[in-house]
């Protein structure tokens, strides 16, 4: 039985074909992990930007709508307690901007198990 001789096996391997190959190697594997996270990292964060946007601008609506109605349902308070029905909607929107930042702060420092 006589054995190939190792020329004949690596017949066109050269070193400039390996650094070729690795680079594309390098190439793909960097555009997979870092710029594929980035894209639906970013998608994410299109989606939630305009998701909060949404939802303040109808929590502002609503307050809006608060105030509106306080104002027409109470006219005894056009005189000088027309500042009430402003600090109560203020007072509401300052209660919602600090139960938001409530729960964003009590669960970053939690695990992920371990949320509700």
């Amino acid at each position: 039985m006589k054995f190939p001789q190792w020329r004949s096996l690596t017949r066109g391997l050269t070193f400039q074909r390996d650094v070729t190959e690795l680079r594309a190697l390098l190439v793909r594997y960097l555009k997979e992990e870092t710029l594929d996270p980035f894209k639906s990292i970013g998608r994410y964060l299109a989606f939630g930007i305009l998701g909060s946007l949404f939802v303040g601008f109808g929590a502002f609506l609503l307050l809006l709508g608060l105030l509106r109605y306080l104002q027409w349902q109470f006219p005894f308070l056009d005189g000088s307690e027309s500042w009430l029905p402003y600090t109560i909607v203020s007072l509401l929107a300052l209660a919602g901007i600090g139960f938001t930042v409530f729960r964003i702060t009590r669960s970053v420092g939690r695990p992920r198990g371990d949320r509700p």
